[in-house]
C-alpha cells in the first residue's frame, strides 16, 4: 500500500479579514455604533480628545484638515487629493441621539426589486399576464434567480409552458437585466444578447458561458482552449470580457432608485460619509475628497491597560490579554477600512471626474470587476467598500455611492434631455435614432425599459412641450 503527499492550498480567512470585510460594509453612522459597542464592552479599548490624523498620526490643529495629508501629491489637475477628515468639523458632538431627531414625513418610500421590475413590464402585458409577472417575481430569490421552477408556474395558472416563458422572457430583459432568470448561466446569456445588439462581443462567448467554461481557473485554460481548437489568449480575452460585462447575480447590481434595502435601513436626515468639493474652495484647484471619520477624538488602545496587565492576577490575565488583543486587531481593522476607502476613491474619483463636475450625461461605464482588478482586490471588497456609503458632490447633491456604477444613467440622462426639449412626441424608434445620432447605440427595447426607469410615459399619453 502507497501513501501519497500532496499539498492543498485552501483559502483562509483570518481573524483580521473577517473582521476588516464586516467594518467595511457600514456606513459612517453603524461604523460609529459598532465602536460604541466595542468601548462598552472592552476595557483595553479608549477614545481620548487629542486631534491626530489616522493616515500620518500628526497631530491635528485645533480645527481643520490635516495640512500633510491634504496636499497634493502632484500637479496634475485631474489627481483627487484623498483624505481623512476629523468629524468634528462636519457635525459638534452632543448629546442629541437619534430619537431627537424628528420624523421626516415627507422621505422617499422603498421600491423591492419585484415592484421596480413590474413597473417597467406591466404596460408590455395583459392583464392576466401581470398577475403571472408578478407571481414569479415574488419568487426571487435574493440574486435576483427564479426559486420555483417555470413548469410548476404554469401549472399553477394553467397556461402553457411558452406563454410563461414570453413573460420570463419580459422580465429577464428589464433592469436589471438577467432579473428572473433560473440560473446564472441564463441571467448571463440574456445579458450577452442584449449586448450584442450595442457592441460586438467575442466569439465563442456564447459557448464557453453555456458550459460553464467562464469558471475555470487560469491554469485550466490551456484545456479550454484545445476544447474549443482556440489560442490561450483567446480564451483569457472571453473570460475577461465575461467578467467585467456580465453579472450572474442580478439583484446584486445597482437597480433603481434604491438597491432593495430593507425598510428599517432607511436613514432619515442621514449625512455624507464622503465628501467631494473643490480643494480650498477654488474651482481652479483639484478635487477634494473628506473621508469623514465616525468618531470625535482618536480611538486608540490604552496604554495603562497595557501595564496594569503585568500587575494583575495570574487568573484576570488570560481575559486581559485576549481583551488587549480584540482591540488591538479592531484598532487595526478600522484602520484598514480606511486605507481601502482611500483607494477606491482615489480611481474612482479619476475615472468619474466628469461625471461630479458636469453630471449625469458624462458618467462613464464601469464596473466592481474591472475595478477590483486595478486595485488588485477581489470584487466582492469593492462592493462592501461601495455598499451602504452616501457622497456629497460639489454642487451639494448627495447620492449613494453605489449611483457611481450606474452604467445607464448616461444614456437615460440624455433620453430625458431629449424628451424634454421634443416639439411633438417621439416614438420610441426615433428616440433611438435621436440616441444615435449622438453617439449612444440602444434598442428599442431599451428606450422602453429606460422611460419606465425615469417616469417617462408612452409618446401617445405624452403631451407636446409648447
Amino acid at each position: 500500500m502507497f501513501q501519497y503527499q500532496y499539498t492543498e492550498i485552501k483559502p483562509l480567512t483570518t481573524a483580521h479579514l473577517a473582521q476588516t470585510m464586516a467594518l467595511l460594509t457600514l456606513s459612517i453612522d453603524e461604523l460609529q455604533q459598532e465602536i460604541d459597542a466595542q468601548l462598552a464592552k472592552n476595557p483595553a479599548l479608549e477614545i481620548i480628545e487629542e486631534r491626530r490624523c489616522p493616515a500620518c498620526h500628526k497631530r491635528l490643529p485645533p480645527k481643520g484638515k490635516c495640512p500633510i495629508c491634504s496636499k497634493p501629491s502632484t500637479e496634475h489637475p485631474d489627481e483627487p487629493v484623498v483624505f481623512l477628515s476629523p468629524r468634528e468639523d462636519f457635525y459638534q458632538p452632543s448629546g442629541a441621539t437619534h430619537q431627537d431627531v424628528p420624523e421626516d414625513q415627507f422621505s422617499a418610500a422603498v421600491e423591492e426589486l419585484p415592484t421596480y421590475v413590474l413597473r417597467q413590464i406591466a404596460p408590455e402585458l395583459k392583464e392576466n399576464e401581470r398577475i403571472i409577472a408578478a407571481y414569479l417575481l415574488t419568487h426571487l430569490d435574493e440574486d435576483g434567480l427564479l426559486s420555483i421552477p417555470l413548469i410548476e408556474a404554469a401549472q399553477y395558472f394553467h397556461v402553457p409552458m411558452s406563454t410563461m416563458k414570453e413573460i420570463q422572457t419580459k422580465i429577464k430583459k428589464a433592469d436589471p437585466i438577467g432579473v428572473g432568470s433560473c440560473s446564472t448561466q441564463e441571467a448571463m446569456l440574456i445579458q450577452l444578447e442584449l449586448i450584442s445588439e450595442q457592441k460586438s462581443i467575442p466569439e465563442y462567448a456564447t459557448e464557453i458561458i453555456t458550459n460553464g467554461d467562464h469558471l475555470a481557473s487560469k491554469r485550466h485554460y490551456p484545456d479550454i482552449a484545445k476544447k474549443y481548437n482556440l489560442p490561450v489568449k483567446q480564451i483569457h480575452d472571453i473570460v475577461k470580457f465575461v467578467g467585467e460585462n456580465l453579472n450572474p447575480f442580478p439583484a446584486r447590481s445597482y437597480w433603481g432608485n434604491v438597491r432593495q434595502p430593507a425598510p428599517e435601513a432607511v436613514q432619515v436626515y442621514r449625512q455624507p460619509d464622503i465628501i467631494i468639493s473643490y480643494l480650498n474652495e477654488d474651482p481652479e484647484n483639484p478635487l477634494s475628497v473628506e473621508i469623514i471619520l465616525p468618531t470625535f477624538g482618536t480611538l486608540q488602545v490604552n496604554p495603562l491597560f497595557k501595564t496594569s496587565i503585568k500587575e494583575a492576577d495570574q487568573e484576570k490575565v488570560d481575559d486581559w490579554k485576549k481583551d488587549l488583543d480584540k482591540a488591538s486587531l479592531f484598532v487595526k481593522c478600522i484602520q484598514q477600512r480606511y486605507n481601502t476607502i482611500q483607494r477606491l476613491m482615489q480611481k474612482l474619483v479619476v475615472y468619474q471626474h466628469d461625471f461630479i463636475l458636469l453630471g449625469d450625461k458624462y458618467m462613464k461605464p464601469i464596473t466592481r470587476a474591472s475595478l477590483s482588478e486595478e486595485l488588485s482586490v477581489h470584487e466582492s471588497t469593492i462592493s462592501r467598500a461601495v455598499a451602504n456609503k452616501t457622497i456629497q458632490l460639489p454642487n451639494k447633491k448627495i447620492i449613494p455611492l453605489a449611483g457611481f456604477f450606474d452604467r445607464s444613467l448616461n444614456v437615460r440622462s440624455v433620453l430625458k434631455e431629449i424628451i424634454e426639449q421634443e416639439k411633438k412626441p417621439l416614438s420610441d424608434a426615433k428616440l433611438v435614432q435621436s440616441l444615435q445620432a449622438r453617439g449612444y447605440k440602444v434598442a428599442r427595447r431599451t428606450i422602453a425599459k429606460y422611460r419606465a426607469m425615469e417616469g417617462l410615459l408612452p409618446a401617445h399619453l405624452r403631451q407636446p412641450n409648447a
